[in-house]
């Protein structure tokens, strides 16, 4: 995939692209400079109540309003630290590291403005290995212009699709394991080495280092009144993945504009399976997505071919999902892997009744195994099983009568080569 396949689509909106480059050529120190100029600076108050002002949420999964979060973290005692997380552990989704290649500049001026905004003694870039070379060069560009208040130290993460929660990357960044741990306490309360630290989303800091430079209403001006800006998606359809630049609560048939799709996966693999019906009338933002029980989350939509089986893509990717736990608690070591035990067996067209009855057990709307995890590893999966094994009952129906109505049986989903083996695999 390449940036200018990316902005192909992205400007078509009208005042986009915000966060990506015109010519669909990544910008190196010069070029960010003629066309941002130097990072601004702000008194800590004024950059968060801009901040709040714009509305500006976490683009990593959870968009949780990033005032609040750097107010917590500001008010606190002591020495503060600042993570930028650029690791991007969900396979379907490729905004984070198209980012980092197109526009790394714009990243680390966000993460010098939060680290300013919050009085950070210490500034980390948490990323994993391929992304690395590309930014250490642009810190080391920054360096010499003498751009930055803080140096950035880059730490890697281990190809793990829980690597990038914010538990699991304050240990890794203090030396242990990538795994997540139990909450209470938040690590905007007590993080890395006991400080409160900020953990945001490359993307974000990227927004919030337009903010700083060009306010509120300019970040409003697209958007809806309750989710403002723009946000990168990642886009599969049967005949191409791109990323896309688009603003929030644009109608979801703009971006796919596939005629034989069968359903939509939106938000990743801890999202949501949609019937393709809805996208006539959904648009691209939670308010809308959560009347349907899904929600942006990662940034990914998928629209799965008629002629592809989507409950052996739900199965492939439970597999996944519960080969990449930590097994640190009952729900991820037990009730997961029988979740995608149970998916294989339907899958392979095996005996049903009983099998079905179990995963409405573990994954329906009485599930015995969301809410009860160390992480929210858990409750994910089963939010994308459940919505499976409502939109695909008909293809369960006829598994069960041994018949499967794909006719193309390559897969469609993204998955990394290969499954963790070793407990290795998490540092």
């Amino acid at each position: 995939m390449t940036t200018a396949a990316v902005n192909e689509t992205a400007t078509q909106q009208e005042g986009l692209p915000r966060l990506l480059p015109h010519q669909g050529v990544p910008e190196d120190l010069p070029t960010h400079l003629a066309r941002y100029g130097r990072t601004p600076h702000h008194d800590q108050r004024h950059l968060i109540h801009a901040v709040e002002q714009a509305g500006l949420t976490g683009r990593g999964g959870a968009a949780f309003p990033v005032a609040r979060k750097l107010a917590i973290v500001a008010g606190a005692r002591g020495r503060t630290v600042i993570v930028a997380n650029g690791a991007e552990s969900e396979p379907a989704s490729r905004k984070d590291a198209l980012l980092l290649q197109a526009a790394p500049n714009l990243v680390l001026d966000g993460l010098q403005l939060a680290a300013e905004a919050i009085g950070a003694s210490e500034a980390h870039l948490y990323l994993h290995a391929g992304v690395s070379p590309r930014l250490a060069r642009a810190l080391d560009q920054r360096a010499a212009a003498g751009l930055d208040r803080l140096p950035v130290k880059i730490t890697e993460a281990p190809p793990r699709f829980l690597a990038g929660q914010e538990s699991a990357l304050v240990n890794r960044l203090g030396g242990g394991p990538a795994v997540p741990t139990f909450v209470p306490p938040r690590v905007s309360e007590r993080g890395l080495r006991g400080a409160p630290t900020l953990v945001q989303n490359v993307e974000t800091l990227a927004h919030l280092a337009l903010i700083a430079r060009y306010g509120p209403r300019w970040f409003r001006a697209v958007g809806t009144a309750s989710e403002p800006g723009s946000m990168l998606a990642t886009v599969h359809t049967a005949d191409r993945t791109q990323v896309v630049e688009t603003e929030i609560g644009i109608p979801l048939r703009t971006l796919i504009r596939q005629q034989d799709a069968q359903a939509v996966l939106i938000g990743g693999y801890h999202g949501t399976w949609l019937p393709i019906d809805t996208i006539k009338t959904l648009t691209l933002d939670n308010q809308a997505l959560n009347k349907h029980g899904a929600a942006i989350g990662a940034g990914v939509i998928a629209a799965l071919p008629a002629g592809r089986c989507g409950l052996a893509e739900t199965a492939r990717v439970a597999r996944y999902l519960a080969a990449e736990s930590a097994g640190q608690c009952g729900p991820c070591l037990n009730g997961l892997p029988r979740i995608a035990a149970a998916l294989a067996k339907l899958a392979q067209r095996q005996s049903h009744s009983q099998l079905l009855a179990d995963l409405q057990r573990w994954a329906g709307p009485q599930s015995v195994v969301a809410g009860r995890g160390a992480c929210h590893h858990p409750d994910g999966t089963v939010r994308f099983v459940r919505s499976a094994l409502t939109v695909f009952a008909p293809e369960i129906s006829l598994h069960a009568q041994g018949r499967c109505s794909a006719t193309d049986r390559r897969p469609f989903l993204p998955l990394p080569d290969g499954m963790p083996v070793t407990e290795s695999d998490w540092t």
